[in-house]
């Protein structure tokens, strides 16, 4: 039995090789995990109470597109955050978590072809694997462009050649980025949205981080392009109550963008979808409209920073992210590293190679490794001071 070729040259995926790498070794002492961005504050407690009283919902098959509810509480997010109306029925639809809607928005929305020849999809590298994926499910080619120091920790999509962008259907773009916290500025979006108006592709812009960060909320997309006037079937937004609200589990994404974006989206998820249950959407439509909790969440991943920051003041070339929960820290050789970190002491970290694209001698990952702040601040504060001492010192 034959199988497809475009999905024969994938490498494993970053958690598995991980696996590989470290598994059949001991740890060095008291295991401290800090590779998945999973979040683990508390989330708010009525949210179970909420799924209780709805429970009679899990008896029926959940709208396609999400609530009259769930998407009037988007909506109304959406307006305060970023300072946008939108339609709850034209501009938005819920998602079962982001990742769904990333891969299927490629499907819906990129063409067979750009201007005559084989599409690009443009990735920021390091990058969120379903953007890899998504392009070569669609036949498009991902062109994976250096998101480095050099860069602000961007992609600097503006500096590619004619040649990719007048073959460009797409761009991926994550701010705050994972794994650097990097945050697009207004100039950034404005750049972006105007290259994209000159060489007609669409932003794909994954903000799911966009309500964890340091001192001021990040710029969004949607406000810099209501700005500028920009077509709203250009831009496409993505966000989820995964960091937000400390509920992965939860399932509860968004999509929003011009009407007939939605549309498209819509049609393929009537045929390809698995929409949030209902007693699951009555909880998400009271999560994205309170905001105590955020706050509350917010102020303890800027401790975490605080943590961070003050663990490894003086190593040089540290980076406090500007938002997120990760640190990417260099270092000569990430997997090594990863490897003689879980060796000697039981801190588990992820190299930054196994989020990046590219051969060993151009992978911009290969240098660096991503922990995550998730932990509870004494586990992580004893973690980071061994962490830094291993490698470091």
């Amino acid at each position: 039995m034959d199988f497809p070729e475009r999905f024969s040259n994938l490498p494993a995926y970053a958690f598995p090789r991980l696996r590989a790498l470290l598994d059949h070794h001991q740890p060095g002492g008291d295991v401290v995990h800090m590779t998945i961005g999973a979040p683990t504050h508390e989330f708010p407690a009525w949210v179970t109470d909420v799924i209780m009283e709805n429970a009679a919902g899990f008896q029926g098959y959940p709208p396609n597109e999400g609530s009259d509810e769930l998407r009037g509480a988007i909506t109304d997010w959406i307006q305060r955050r970023y300072g946008v109306e939108m339609d709850p029925v034209a501009n938005v639809m819920a998602l079962n978590g982001t990742r769904e809607g990333l891969y299927n928005a490629a499907m819906a929305l990129c063409p067979e072809q750009k201007n005559g020849q084989q599409p690009i999809i443009l990735c920021p590298n390091p990058f969120y694997q379903v953007y890899m994926v998504a392009s070569l499910s669609v036949g498009a080619q991902p062109y994976f462009v250096p998101a480095i120091a050099a860069t602000n920790h961007l992609p600097d999509y503006a500096g590619l050649p004619a040649e990719v962008l007048n073959r460009t259907a797409v761009a991926y773009i994550c701010s705050p980025a994972n794994p650097q916290g990097a945050v697009a500025s207004r100039d950034y979006w404005a750049e972006l949205i105007r290259l994209a108006e000159v060489y007609d592709f669409r932003i794909f812009a994954d903000e799911c981080y966009s309500e964890i960060y340091r001192d001021e909320a990040p710029t969004g997309i949607l406000t810099v392009a209501q700005e500028l006037g920009a077509d709203p079937e250009r831009i496409t937004l993505f966000n989820s109550l995964s960091k937000r609200s400390n509920l992965a589990g939860l399932r509860s994404g968004l999509i929003a963008g011009g009407p007939e974006t939605i549309k498209q989206v819509k049609q393929l998820r009537t045929y390809a979808g698995s929409p949030l249950p209902l007693p699951l959407q009555a909880a998400a439509a009271m999560v994205w409209a309170d905001e105590e909790h955020v706050q509350e969440n917010r102020a303890l991943y800027q401790e975490k920073y605080a943590i961070a920051d003050q663990v490894f003041a003086g190593v040089q070339g540290y980076m406090s992210p500007e938002a997120g929960f990760f640190l990417w820290l260099p270092v000569e050789n990430g997997e090594n590293t990863a490897l003689k970190v879980w060796k000697d002491t039981g801190v588990r970290v992820l190299p930054g190679a196994y989020l990046s694209q590219g051969d060993p001698g151009n992978n911009p990952g290969k240098s660096f490794i991503r922990v995550a702040l998730v932990a509870p601040k004494t586990e992580l504060q004893r973690g980071l001071i061994t962490l830094r001492d291993c490698i470091y010192s």
